[in-house]
């Protein structure tokens, strides 16, 4: 039996650099040996973006545009064309307080970040007990994340773990976490990981004019304003692109002595990797532009009512457990 997958995107906008480095990879390489579920996560990402229905219904296609693009395979499916997801996370908030959602490390990182003040959407503040509804639906044994998203694994298996004790084994089982190998990918401007939100991304769908403006736009030390002076490679946004992007890792290991050494100038660092991302993202553009927003949808919708079998088992399964399976009624 092939290990069940579960991953996805918020759809508030296209895909970018940061996401292929900290997530797409990864798929592509379980999508051959794993089961893996792909959810486009239209109603989380309505939790903070509720006040723009239209700008996350637009960038579902555009998501689904970048998952195509990049070659994957796996089930695609859309959140709110799955009703079991909600009948789920209604019944996990009866296992979660308000202070173990205060005290989750990422809920209280995320307000931070969106300074929500004390106007937090009810549905954001709970969107781990969402999380979890996701994860267990699919029976999902793998869930990819990033080392932030570790409590939300722990907050899931938390569930998972009551809802053993009150309602028995069976119906649910814990997951464990797929950290990248990869990590985050910095933002051109240094200063913040690669972000949508603040404008710092390189996208999957970027033209070869934009991606040599932003390359251009990069931070890369300061402290090297002349060829011949000795240059700082930690922190060179340049250099954390090529880690992940250039091929060559020996060449590499190279180049960044010469450049602490002093005569290697940022003009031929930018250009070298205005060309790598140029190679790597030119075929995935055109990919991408050669698809039809029909045949796209349609794809998604096909993946969702395979993904709907499969929570809907699951919802079924804790009905069952819970003593709420009246009749043949789901």
């Amino acid at each position: 039996m092939k290990k069940r997958v579960l991953t996805g995107d918020r759809p508030t906008g296209k895909l970018h650099l940061g996401h292929y480095a900290g997530s797409l990879q990864n798929r592509l390489k379980v999508q051959a040996t794993c089961e893996q579920f792909i959810m486009i996560a239209d109603l989380q990402a309505l939790t903070d973006h509720f006040e723009q229905p239209a700008l996350v219904r637009d960038s579902v296609l555009e998501v689904a545009k970048d998952y195509i693009a990049i070659g994957l395979e796996s089930t695609v499916f859309l959140q709110s064309q799955i009703p079991a997801l909600s009948e789920l996370t209604m019944f996990y908030m009866n296992l979660v307080t308000m202070g173990r959602l205060e005290r989750n490390p990422t809920v209280k990182a995320e307000l931070k970040q969106k300074a929500f003040g004390d106007s937090v959407p009810a549905g954001f503040f709970c969107y781990p007990v969402s999380q979890a509804a996701d994860i267990t639906a699919f029976q999902a044994e793998l869930v990819p994340v990033g080392e932030d998203q570790l409590p939300m694994i722990e907050q899931t298996n938390e569930i998972v773990r009551k809802f053993q004790r009150l309602y028995g084994v069976g119906a649910l089982k814990e997951c464990s976490a797929m950290l990248s190998e990869t990590g985050r990918l910095v933002g051109i401007d240094g200063k913040a990981k690669a972000s949508k939100s603040l404008g710092n991304a390189i996208f999957l769908a970027d033209s070869a004019k934009e991606i040599k403006q932003k390359v251009q736009r990069m931070y890369t030390d300061p402290g090297h304003v002349h060829v011949e002076d000795p240059g700082c490679v930690e922190g060179n946004v340049v250099f954390a692109y090529l880690d992940v992007f250039f091929a060559d890792k020996v060449e590499l290991a190279s180049m960044k002595e010469r450049y602490r050494r002093g005569g290697f100038s940022d003009g031929v660092l930018k250009a070298l990797l205005t060309e790598t991302l140029q190679h790597f993202l030119g075929p995935i553009r055109e990919k991408r532009e050669s698809l039809v927003d029909r045949d796209v949808l349609e794809r998604v919708l096909t993946g969702s009512m395979v993904a709907r079998k499969v929570a809907d088992a699951t919802l079924l399964a804790v009905k069952e457990a819970m003593c709420l399976n009246y009749g043949s009624s789901v």
